[in-house]
């Protein structure tokens, strides 16, 4: 079989695992439901990394392409679904597949549950999530897009609310889901104007399409609907609100993949319908959507930063977290260049690896002493010297610490993005500085007990962390693979920073993702585009001096938050941020309607 005869196994296999363990689960010992979800996702990560690595050899073209069905073009137009792998939507379908994996482990006997309740639901519910976010990647269908954008929203909600006998998981689940079904509404409706315009469906098909006529209201009013359905999921502000009410109830595991991966495929949505669709002369010119993605993301890493360093729920924490890389994640973007999504590409593949090892480590307190409340954890896990020092190791390379992938592609992002503006180096730094400081701040009062005990009313918000352990008891001794697994994820986003054939592949992938010519070539006329010769990625010198600083002033902030505690003035500084963050799906509905209207403001001198 060809590469490009594997890419629908890629999404099969786990829906196929899914059906299975739903149908027999109950039937099945529990170890044989956890042997078969791991073989099941273990497959997919296989397929996606052969594919990886022969459209990245070149080999066999940078492109594979799969008609569905064998439903091909006639004359231009077609109905069938096109399935496209570049370097990297093939390497992201590989990373979901992978982490999935690690997570599956990690979940090995976690909950404990009668069999005959659940069986392996909760595995079935990880592969379809899986197969959800591999066809989103995969995918050069606009419609199907929507498709896997909503199968990975609904298993999302499901898996957020999984603890159905709970009312918390209850209402983080229903957030989610309104906010989220009404991003999908969005990017559906725009789907539907675009439709109405070309007639068409496929990426490229409307791509070509709209370069015939210059942009116009609809095609405006399109990239805004579809824009905002993929900035929802990306959990940029202000459409950010689900994402930490999620977190902080969903199961550990769930997670690792929100902020792992899920959160991720909504930025790569953003660039991906971007450079295929409205990257031409009828799309939105590039100074608009450089504009429109410089003042969201920074918007996001600042906002993010900010409330990430006022929590104390260690969940909470991690998860604003994720909001300030998105903004940094979306500044990289808004450079469009090679450069900027390559480095990019980088700087998502670290903090996969990272972020699902700092979740990881939080789920061994949560189960250990049934809490995730920094203050109230004051010194308890000095026990536990392994989680500990998993723990720092993830802030320092959060913070973007050399020669950890997170650092490589933090230097490579923001040397593209500071060819653009000047001052969005000093952006990288403080976030990484702040979000790292925040972990490295709990490490050392959790882990190490230091400074003085914490006062009730110390720099704490309103949400502390206590909560019911999620393996049904506390533990009394922690399971090899809840420790296991973020070691090897730190040791994956490493390896990402070391290993010069993954830096390699990442500047390869950013020219051709940035080349619309050459997809469209490969997808509607067959043309296999020309590889372009790979150029071995460096760690710049500047970048390497960067990123010791960002992580130098993070160890500065977490010494400092733990030996001298912010004064009560502070506190009340950040106040009315923090209540915006209100628990209310209306407010967060209205936030929606806000960012919707920023958006259009900022793309709409592309009408004049």
């Amino acid at each position: 079989m060809d590469t490009a005869g594997l890419l629908p196994l890629v999404i099969a296999v786990p829906l196929l695992g899914a059906a299975v363990l739903v149908a027999g689960g109950r039937r099945l010992p529990r170890i044989v439901t956890d042997a078969l979800g791991c073989a099941f996702a273990a497959a997919p990560a296989a397929l996606s990394l052969l594919v990886l690595a022969r459209v990245a050899g070149g080999g066999t073209g940078p492109y594979a392409v799969e008609w569905v069905g064998g439903w091909h073009l006639v004359g231009g137009e077609g109905v069938g679904i096109v399935l496209v792998a570049d370097p990297l939507g093939a390497g992201l379908a590989a990373l979901v597949s992978v982490l999935v994996v690690a997570v599956l482990g990690y979940s090995w006997h976690y909950f404990e549950e009668p069999p005959r309740r659940h069986g392996g639901a909760f595995t079935a519910l990880i592969l379809l999530f899986q197969a959800g976010m591999c066809g989103f990647a995969l995918t050069g269908d606009l419609f199907n897009a929507f498709v896997f954008f909503e199968l990975m929203g609904v298993v999302a909600y499901a898996l957020t609310g999984y603890r159905v006998e709970e009312s918390r998981p209850l209402h983080g689940a229903l957030s989610f889901g309104i906010v989220n079904s009404l991003g999908g509404y969005c990017m559906l409706l725009g789907i539907t104007l675009l439709y109405a315009r070309t007639g068409e469906l496929g990426l490229a098909q409307i791509g070509r399409a709209l370069d015939g006529h210059p942009p116009d209201g609809l095609v405006l009013a399109a990239f805004v609907l579809v824009t905002t359905g993929l900035l929802v999921k990306a959990a940029a502000v202000p459409f950010h609100f689900w994402l930490p009410d999620a977190h902080a109830v969903a199961p550990t595991p769930v997670c690792m993949l929100l902020s792992g991966v899920m959160v991720e495929l909504g930025v790569y949505g953003v660039a991906r319908v971007y450079w295929t669709v409205f990257s031409g002369p009828g799309g939105v010119p590039h100074p608009d959507l450089t504009r429109a993605l410089l003042v969201i993301g920074t918007v996001t890493a600042l906002l993010g930063s900010l409330m990430c360093w006022r929590q104390r729920h260690i969940k909470r924490l991690l998860a604003f977290s994720t909001v300030a890389h998105t903004g940094l994640f979306l500044t990289g973007v808004a450079v469009l260049s090679p450069e900027g999504v390559s480095g990019t590409a980088l700087y998502v593949l670290g903090h996969a690896g990272v972020k699902a090892a700092l979740f990881g480590c939080v789920g061994v307190l949560l189960d250990r002493y049934a809490s995730v409340d920094e203050h109230e954890l004051y010194g308890k896990a000095g026990e536990l010297p392994v989680a500990g020092v998993l723990f720092t190791v993830g802030g320092l390379a959060l913070s973007g610490l050399p020669p950890f992938g997170t650092g490589l592609g933090k230097a490579l992002a923001e040397e593209a993005a500071g060819h653009a503006a000047g001052w969005l180096p000093a952006l990288f730094v403080l976030v990484s500085a702040v979000t790292g400081g925040a972990v490295l701040r709990v490490a050392l009062r959790v882990f190490a007990g230091a400074g003085h005990p914490p006062r009730a009313a110390d720099d704490g918000p309103e949400t502390t962390g206590e909560a019911e352990p999620e393996t049904g008891g506390r533990l009394r001794r922690v399971p090899v693979p809840m420790l296991a697994v973020p070691a090897a994820l730190l040791a994956g986003a490493l390896a990402a920073g070391v290993l010069p054939g993954v830096a390699a592949t990442a500047e390869r992938a950013g020219r051709l993702f940035t080349d619309a010519r050459g997809y469209r070539a490969a997808v509607l006329d067959g043309r296999p585009a020309a590889a372009p010769a790979a150029v071995a990625q460096h760690w710049p010198t500047t970048g390497i001096l960067l990123g010791l600083l960002s992580t130098a002033l993070a160890a500065a902030l977490a010494a400092v938050a733990v030996w001298r505690p912010a004064r009560t003035r502070a506190t009340a500084l950040t106040a009315p941020v923090r209540r915006l963050q209100s628990g209310h799906v209306g407010d967060y509905v209205a936030w929606l309607v806000v960012g919707m209207a920023l958006l259009t403001a900022l793309t709409a001198t592309a009408l004049r």
